[in-house]
């Protein structure tokens, strides 16, 4: 009689296989993460995942770690370049309380959609106009306008993109990001601006939710607690602008069918953030559990940058480098224009 067990030996010994695969990779990540904070300790105007990102560039491209990076590191870096980014935005949900938001008015919450919006439309067109490839101007004009890499990997989810497709609108939110940060302080000072007025400001306009605080907290708490709530506002857009593009995408395969599963109008993990959100408005968990989720979606995004870093080669990005970051630079001074006269409305 046949030993039952043997037969479906091969089953967990391929899981294992595969996920010994991943080990190489997965530790070249942890050290990739640590390095980058490190390197926000000595140099604190430098953000952890502007640090990552960098960090993820030099290893696809310096000879020692380029050949690793597309070796025996690579299923490793894919690991973390998909399924971190998408467990560190389920772990933004707790980030976003809707009774903190509601408390902008329902004047304030349609001028902040409107924005989104028009960033959205404005950035995809400049895109367009700068002939980027692919799925490049849809990704750009979701990091942009709504909360940076987290916008990005759910669009390129319903939108069935492949991970290397996203490498460059990444780098481009990001770096985009931190020019804010030393950027916004030095125009509000150049133009006046009050305090509520500039939190406001960068909370409009800047893409991640590190990055807007980085950039609000330069003039002072009033400032800081005007800029997180507008962030969050736009935050919570992610899962419905999530969805309409994951119904476009549903209705151009029912046009172009192609093999496979077809794509998902709310992807899992955005439905995971949702319910986050209401964890946080409801007010179940403790703050030392909120802060540890805090350190821990920024430990999982800046293991995803460096990985999404590390499939980026310069001689590729050069193909379309200069016309994206044409666009990008271009885009980002739509969205600063926008968001300042969003801000100057809100205060008035």
């Amino acid at each position: 009689m046949p030993d039952s067990r043997a037969a479906s030996s091969p089953v967990p010994s391929s899981r294992l296989a595969r996920l010994q695969r991943t080990v190489p990779g997965l530790l070249t990540a942890a050290a990739a993460v640590a390095a980058s904070f490190l390197v926000h300790q000595l140099l604190p105007a430098v953000p952890v995942l502007t640090a990552a990102v960098v960090l993820g560039l030099l290893t696809a491209n310096l000879p020692g770690t380029a050949a690793q990076a597309v070796g025996s590191w690579k299923p490793g870096l894919a690991l973390a370049a998909r399924k971190f980014l998408r467990l560190g935005i389920v772990l933004l949900g707790l980030k976003v309380s809707l009774v903190d938001i509601a408390g902008l008015g329902w004047t304030a919450l349609l001028l902040i959609v409107a924005l989104v919006l028009a960033a959205f439309a404005g950035t995809y067109i400049i895109c367009r106009l700068f002939r980027l490839p692919g799925d490049e101007p849809v990704l750009i004009a979701a990091g942009f306008s709504i909360c940076g890499v987290s916008a990005i990997g759910a669009m390129a989810a319903v939108r069935r993109t492949r991970t290397e497709e996203t490498v460059v609108p990444v780098a481009l939110v990001t770096l985009c990001g931190t020019l804010a940060i030393a950027a916004l302080p030095l125009a509000g000072r150049v133009l006046d601006l009050p305090a509520e007025v500039f939190g406001a400001w960068a909370g409009a306009s800047v893409h991640d939710v590190g990055q807007v605080v980085a950039t609000a907290q330069t003039a002072g708490t009033a400032a800081l607690a005007v800029a997180v709530v507008v962030k969050l506002a736009r935050v919570v857009l992610l899962a419905p602008m999530t969805a309409a593009a994951g119904l476009l995408a549903r209705r151009a395969e029912a046009q172009f069918p192609v093999q496979g599963k077809r794509p998902p109008l709310v992807p899992l993990f955005v439905l995971g953030f949702l319910a986050l959100i209401l964890v946080r408005t409801w007010g179940v968990l403790p703050e030392a559990a909120l802060e540890t989720a805090a350190v821990l979606q920024e430990l999982l995004f800046a293991a995803a940058l460096f990985a999404l870093g590390a499939g980026i080669r310069v001689r590729t990005l050069f193909a379309s480098g200069f016309r994206a970051a044409a666009a990008a630079l271009t885009s980002w001074a739509l969205i600063s224009g926008l968001g300042l006269a969003a801000a100057v409305l809100l205060a008035g």
